[in-house]
């Protein structure tokens, strides 16, 4: 759970709780700049994994796939029509052909858009995790993995079905533009429901602030206990890490509508300072523990940087 000093993560100053029209404006989100950018990050990721982009995805069925693998003893209920007749007549043992047979990997976006990823600059939260969804969602498609996007808040509030091939990825932009937004964070229940709702198992990409007055685990945990991979991606904005500001103000939850009057000291802004980084140190430690991709970024970082780098981690394609 949330540390109580992490209360006012989501916190902002009242003239800054409307969300402003950047966010409500996402129709130059995914101009032809951006699309000339992903294509670039595709051919880095193409350089990044060369041969070894689906080294993994390989498992070995009976009678499934082209590629010969391995051979087998035969046990009762195996399908006669994968037993090898020529070992048979040499040795005379009962051997079904293995073959080895490239599964399709699931990758799930599951984006943030609750009230507080409104907040950012030079980009709202909002919009850096729309682009490095996009960004991330080109790359899969275009290696012919399945990806699907969900937006989520308090709820899941749609789905873009899994696809492939890079000519989807104006559909995607379709998509991010027209998706409702606001709510909040609410990660527990939204996975929750998401593993009942998506029985395919696969890589999931949590991009978020993760600022849950409940925490943060037991929305992982879900995803951990149910086979999924997840895949942690915490976007801030600076202004929440060290505001600026000062005096007598009244602070409201841009998520829950709570207003706390303060007075704002320097030594108040130091324990704030040390409760966010805190709050924000105990994902990355979570993470670690149980050996899980994460990635921490604020908006003030090119999209396509945080991209690269998280294609030279390997953590992301297979």
């Amino acid at each position: 759970m949330a540390p109580a000093a992490s209360a006012s993560l989501s916190s902002i100053k009242k003239s800054a709780v409307a969300r402003d029209n950047r966010v409500a404006d996402r129709s130059e989100l995914f101009d032809e700049r951006f699309l000339k950018t992903l294509e670039h990050l595709h051919m880095v990721s193409r350089k990044v994994f060369a041969g070894n982009i689906r080294a993994e995805r390989r498992t070995r069925k009976v009678g499934s796939g082209i590629e010969f693998a391995d051979h087998r003893t035969y046990s009762r209920g195996d399908d006669f029509r994968y037993i090898d007749w020529n070992l048979y007549g040499r040795l005379d043992k009962m051997l079904l052909r293995l073959f080895e047979e490239e599964e399709d990997l699931y990758i799930y976006i599951l984006v943030d858009v609750s009230d507080s990823m409104a907040i950012g600059s030079p980009l709202p939260k909002l919009h850096y995790a729309m682009q490095v969804a996009a960004a991330l969602t080109y790359v899969g498609l275009a290696n012919l993995d399945r990806v699907a996007i969900i937006p989520f808040a308090d709820r899941i509030i749609d789905r873009l079905p899994p696809s492939r091939g890079k000519n989807r990825i104006h559909r995607v932009f379709e998509f991010l533009r027209s998706c409702d937004l606001g709510g909040k964070t609410e990660l527990a229940g939204c996975m929750k429901d998401f593993v009942a709702q998506n029985k395919r198992r696969g890589l999931a990409v949590v991009i978020s602030d993760f600022y849950d007055p409940e925490g943060f685990e037991q929305g992982i945990n879900t995803l951990r206990y149910n086979k999924f991979e997840p895949f942690v991606l915490q976007v801030y904005d600076k202004r929440e890490a060290e505001p600026q500001l000062h005096g007598d103000l009244a602070l409201v939850d841009c998520e829950t509508g709570d207003t706390r009057e303060v007075t704002v000291s320097k030594s108040l802004l130091e324990q704030y300072t040390k409760a966010h980084e805190a709050y924000c140190k105990e994902l990355e430690a979570y993470c670690t523990k149980y050996a899980l991709p994460f990635f921490r970024t604020h908006t003030s970082i090119p999209f396509d940087q945080l991209v690269l780098k998280i294609f030279r981690s390997g953590g992301f394609l297979r």
